[in-house]
C-alpha cells in the first residue's frame, strides 16, 4: 500500500500480513510512517494505491466503524480511555449491557461491574476494586490494561496497539506484554508499534522495520540480533557516523587549553 499527502509520501509499497495467533512487532523511527499504517488499517486514511485483504477478501474501510465491525480493535497511547467516568464506563462504553422488556429496558450495571472486576483481576490487576473508580486514578499500566483487555473481551480479531508501552515502568510494562503473550496465545493477531527493541524481542515472531516509509526489512524471530534491530531502526548510517565521533573523540585524549 501507498499513502501520500500534498507533498509528502507518506508510505510507499509497504505490504504487510498478519495471521492470527501470532504478533508482528512494526518498528521504526519518528516520521517512519508507522502511524500512517495503522491509521489505514483501522480505517481512519484510505490508501492512496494498493488495498488490504482480510480471509484472502478485499475489504475498503470507509471509517473505523468499518473496520471494527470485522474485529479489527485499535489501542492508542494516550486517547484508549476517558479519565473522568468510571472504570466500568470505560469498557462497556457503546457495548452497555441490558437487562429488562420494553419500556423497561435499563442498564445492568451490577453485572457490569462483575465482569469488570472479574477481567481485571483475571489479568493481575488487583488494585482495582471498585468498577465505579474513575480511570483517571489508575495508572499508565492499568489504564493500557484496561483498553487492551476490553478489546479482546469483545472478540477482536486484529489487535493494534500503538506503543502500549512508551511511557511505562517496568512492572507495568510486563503486565501489558504478558496480554499481548496472552491475546497471541488465544489465537488473536497482534500489531505491535513500538521503539523498544528489547520489548518487540519478547514478544514478537515477524518484525516490519519501516525507514521514511519504505519496509527496510522484514524477518522472524531469531535472525536478527537485537544490535541488528537497534541499527535498522536508528538508520544504520546515521548510528554509524556516530560511532565513529565517538571512536575519535576517544583517541584525542583528555582536554587540554591553554
Amino acid at each position: 500500500m501507498s499513502k501520500d499527502f500534498p507533498g509528502i509520501a507518506a508510505l510507499s509499497d509497504v505490504s504487510l500480513s498478519v495471521h492470527g495467533g501470532e504478533v508482528c512487532c512494526l518498528l521504526g523511527d519518528n516520521g517512519a510512517g508507522k502511524s500512517t499504517l495503522i491509521k489505514i488499517m483501522s480505517g481512519v486514511y484510505g490508501p492512496s494505491s494498493g488495498r488490504m485483504r482480510v480471509d484472502g477478501k478485499p475489504v475498503v474501510f470507509q471509517s473505523p466503524r468499518d473496520a471494527q465491525a470485522l474485529g479489527f480493535a485499535t489501542v492508542h497511547q494516550d486517547v484508549s480511555t476517558f479519565p473522568l467516568i468510571s472504570v466500568s464506563r470505560n469498557f462497556f462504553l457503546g457495548r452497555e449491557l441490558r437487562k429488562g422488556w420494553g419500556p423497561l429496558r435499563r442498564l445492568d450495571k451490577r453485572r457490569e461491574n462483575e465482569i469488570v472486576i472479574r477481567e481485571l483481576q483475571a489479568i493481575g490487576i488487583r488494585r482495582v476494586l471498585s468498577a465505579k473508580q474513575l480511570v483517571g486514578t489508575l495508572s499508565g499500566g492499568e489504564r493500557q490494561a484496561l483498553a487492551i483487555t476490553r478489546a479482546l473481551y469483545f472478540g477482536a480479531r486484529l489487535l493494534i496497539l500503538d506503543e502500549p508501552t512508551s511511557a511505562l515502568g517496568v512492572k507495568e510494562a510486563g503486565i501489558v506484554l504478558r496480554l499481548i503473550q496472552q491475546a497471541k496465545t488465544n489465537g488473536t493477531g497482534v500489531v505491535f508499534i513500538t521503539h523498544n527493541a528489547h520489548h518487540a524481542m519478547t514478544v514478537g515472531d515477524r518484525y516490519v522495520v519501516l525507514i521514511q516509509g519504505c519496509v527496510a526489512d522484514q524477518f522472524a524471530r531469531g535472525e536478527r540480533s537485537k544490535e541488528d534491530i537497534l541499527n535498522l531502526m536508528a538508520g544504520g548510517e546515521a548510528l554509524e557516523s556516530l560511532q565513529i565521533e565517538l571512536d575519535a573523540s576517544h583517541q584525542a585524549g583528555p582536554f587540554e587549553g591553554d
